[in-house]
């Protein structure tokens, strides 16, 4: 019974582990000078490296939160000027898991004989980066990242471009929450 209890809590601790690792990260920083009552339009300017599916999904997601805050897209010459940035790397990730006979630390010393199987785990790790430029002056007002494992569904993907986009603008613009 308590092998039974081991391995369900091994295996409960390896599910958390591996979730946590799977995170997404969201940050966020601002020019503290910028008056950020004064903008009311935007306008794009480029999504680096272009020409991808997934430019018009980026485009969508940060018209809506921009729309959802007050601001209105102009074809050019906006208020606020927006370059989106995104990459995407191989990641790999370490998990191991011990048999529960041994090798590891207990509550009553060194563990005994016992075996661990390490696996390693590939997966795919996106990175958006979102820059705001005062239309003007050209100096960057706001940036704003999130980074995540990309799922092998594009639908799956899509929602976690969404929610990070909507987590980066949650408290946008900076110190007045929503317009």
């Amino acid at each position: 019974m308590k092998l039974l209890r081991f391995i369900t809590v091994c295996a409960a601790v390896s599910l958390a582990a591996a979730t946590a690792g799977f995170a997404q990260h969201v940050q966020t920083d601002f020019d503290h000078q910028a008056n950020f009552g004064q903008y009311r339009t935007y306008s794009r300017q480029e999504i680096k490296p272009g020409a991808s599916l997934w430019d018009s999904r980026i485009k969508n997601a940060v018209n809506a939160q921009l729309e959802d805050k007050g601001l209105a897209q102009v074809a050019d010459g906006g208020d606020v000027a927006i370059v989106a940035i995104k990459t995407s790397r191989e990641q790999k990730t370490l998990q191991t898991f011990y048999d529960g006979f041994g090798g590891g630390w207990r509550w009553r010393g060194f563990g005994g004989f016992g075996e661990s199987t390490t696996t390693e785990q590939d997966y795919q790790e996106g990175t958006l980066v979102i820059d705001l430029y005062d239309g003007k002056t050209k100096q960057l007002i706001w940036r704003g990242s999130t980074e995540s494992a990309l799922s092998d569904k594009a639908e799956k993907s899509e929602k976690n471009l969404d929610k990070g986009v909507a987590k980066m603008f949650k408290n946008f613009p900076p110190g007045s929450g929503k317009r």
